[in-house]
């Protein structure tokens, strides 16, 4: 599966699938998740487009010498709980992380044609390897949570809850 993700592509998608992805993700963990949620009740634009993109929940290592980023695995998803619904409802549908979510979440989720994939935690030196481009793209000064803007390449996923509600947890 390539990004931007379409709603047709979500819609396909059903809870056990296992997918590779490729193209633009954006990194973006629990302090990155409230300034977004702040910008928008101010009134202000996002840091990246909701619509079509990716959240990956993860904050990367710094990168060792000759690579593009450090190990990057995926950070427990409920961290981002009290902020996704206002995401999702501002056109955030693709989310992925680890664990389960709250209902909430699942509600949004469903109500708005979204997809959560896990990654696969512990792995991730080895997932570090899809990455194949980085830059921080907002929030630089929260280090290792800024948002960053991934090229992945055949990125493993699995589809924990799908866009009618279903969930492997």
């Amino acid at each position: 599966m390539n990004t931007p993700i379409s709603d047709e592509m979500i819609a396909g998608l059903t809870t056990g699938q296992m997918i590779d992805l490729s193209g633009t993700v954006y990194t973006a963990r629990d302090a990155a998740h409230k300034r977004m949620v702040e910008m928008l009740e101010r009134g202000e634009e996002s840091p990246f487009p909701f619509v079509g993109q990716v959240v990956f929940y993860a904050g990367p290592c710094p990168s060792p010498p000759g690579r593009v980023i450090g190990s990057i695995g995926p950070t427990t998803s409920g961290r981002m709980d009290a902020c996704a619904p206002t995401l999702i409802r501002r056109g955030l549908k693709v989310m992925i992380g680890k664990g389960s979510r709250n209902e909430e979440v699942v509600a949004a989720i469903r109500d708005c044609g979204g997809v959560y994939f896990a990654a696969i935690g512990g792995a991730a030196a080895l997932m570090s390897r899809c990455v194949k481009e980085a830059e921080v793209v907002a929030f630089d000064d929260l280090g290792t949570e800024a948002v960053r803007r991934l090229t992945v390449e055949r990125l493993p996923l699995i589809v924990a809850i799908d866009s009618q509600g279903n969930c492997l947890y």
